[in-house]
């Protein structure tokens, strides 16, 4: 590869490039090895709840093959790994007894990254809660702040001395809305009112989190969250408003407490009688000082005003002049600029990593079966890579890019069937294929953003 030497389309030598993975999309072998039940086993076996029927079953075979993927992320060039610990594999039942086998093929894991010079980054929750604690609640029940404590004290000691990097929850926006209010991830809920208990309870998990982090010797710890700019659908006022409170429903009803020490106030108005209100010790939990966010970016949402939307009471609706990809989401690379340098701006002092962006495409299959050609994934990520080097330059304190994913995998409700990886994942037999996203990013990492085509 030929060193690129035009300094605008470099970023430092310290940037932290990476590939974000998470525990159920991959792992596979839920219940090996004396594991527990976590809700995604559980909600996977609902009929309906999954595109064609998928589960999280074998996934990516990741727990069986864990070298040979560490290896193609180091071909790459990659030096950082985002990876969740399933929290039923550590501690089947939530809480109390540990699992050994769990805990050591964590321990395992973490070894093997550093051997090969890849620094693990390491999320507490990445919305697998034991089916146990479920019974007992989950996030609906008060006590669950003090479970992700218990789980945080349990990894975080084990693994502290070797992982520099820990985030407490995966998009807690995403939970609220999507396990709760609209029903398609697990658990499954559709009660807009549950989810001002959720979002407290999450903050409150967030915090007790931090505090049992810290306690063990972590010194970086952040939250990362689902971030879209929401822009009004027209310029009549209500579709402006109802693009506030989207906003502060998706946007800052965490940053807001964590970050501030306050909560939006479009949320009482937004929830009416449902409303429950952070109180001061709620507040002053959430409020523990953090050392980075992570920002997962893949789109924006145009919001129009509709008086019978809940619980944001309005709607999202699409630019069909511009591409989408296979998830419905617009590919809209001026976002990652806007929220870059939203958050940087409003939370003052934190540094931030985009710990996931990407997109799934229809892959064709490779005709000799050397390489994909995905030429809209290159596209794709080529136009965001320099959104956010344009935001570096204009000040923002951005450290570090995590590709979502190495593999395709397990995509939740959607199964199978949305591919996001750079590597293609025949799932009958798991081979890997590389795809051409690969190669750029490896070209990427080593010598800097490529000048755009002519």
């Amino acid at each position: 590869m030929t060193q690129n030497n035009n300094q605008n389309h470099q970023f430092p030598p310290d940037f932290l490039w990476g590939v974000a993975t998470s525990a159920y999309q991959y792992e596979g072998s839920p219940l090996v090895d004396d594991a527990g039940e976590n809700i995604w086993h559980r909600y996977c076996r609902q009929q309906g709840r999954i595109l064609n029927g998928d589960t999280g079953d074998v996934a990516c075979d990741f727990y069986n093959r864990v070298c040979e993927d560490i290896a193609l992320a180091d071909e790459i060039g990659v030096k950082a790994w985002r990876l969740s610990i399933g929290w039923a594999r550590v501690l089947p039942h939530g809480v109390g007894k540990v699992n050994p086998k769990g805990i050591a093929f964590y321990d395992r894991l973490i070894d093997r990254l550093l051997a090969r010079n890849i620094t693990p980054f390491v999320t507490l929750y990445h919305w697998d809660m034991p089916q146990a604690l479920e019974e007992r609640g989950g996030w609906l029940n008060d006590d669950v702040a003090s479970w992700l404590g218990e789980m945080a004290d349990v990894v975080t000691r084990a693994f502290h001395d070797r992982v520099p990097f820990w985030a407490t929850i995966n998009e807690p926006g995403i939970i609220t809305e999507k396990a709760y209010v609209t029903g398609v991830y697990a658990p499954g809920h559709t009660n807009p009112a549950e989810a001002p208990i959720v979002a407290r309870n999450l903050l409150r998990a967030h915090g007790t989190a931090v505090q049992a982090a810290r306690a063990t010797g972590v010194r970086n710890v952040g939250i990362v969250v689902n971030l879209k700019p929401k822009h009004p659908a027209t310029d009549d006022p209500q579709d402006a408003e109802a693009a506030r409170r989207a906003d502060a429903f998706r946007n800052r009803q965490f940053l807001d407490p964590i970050l501030l020490g306050t909560s939006p106030e479009e949320l009482p108005v937004m929830f009416g009688s449902d409303w429950r209100p952070l109180s001061e010790a709620d507040l002053a939990l959430a409020h523990q000082a953090i050392d980075f966010v992570g920002i997962n970016y893949y789109t924006r949402n145009i919001i129009r005003h509709d008086p019978t939307f809940r619980p944001t009471r309005s709607m999202a609706v699409h630019d069909a002049s511009r591409p989408h990809t296979l998830m419905g989401w617009e590919v809209y690379p001026e976002g990652m600029y806007e929220v870059l340098t939203w958050a940087g701006a409003r939370y003052r002092g934190v540094p931030l990593y985009i710990t996931e962006n990407g997109a799934a495409f229809a892959d064709p299959v490779s005709a000799d079966g050397s390489v994909v050609q995905d030429s809209e994934r290159v596209t794709f990520l080529r136009r965001h890579l320099e959104s956010a080097l344009r935001a570096r330059a204009d000040g923002v304190d951005l450290r570090g890019y995590f590709i979502w994913s190495l593999l395709d995998n397990f995509e939740w409700n959607s199964g199978y069937a949305r591919p996001f990886g750079l590597y293609q994942v025949d799932f009958a037999t798991q081979q890997r294929t590389p795809k051409s996203s690969a190669r750029y990013y490896a070209e990427v990492i080593q010598s800097g953003l490529p000048d755009p085509p002519d």
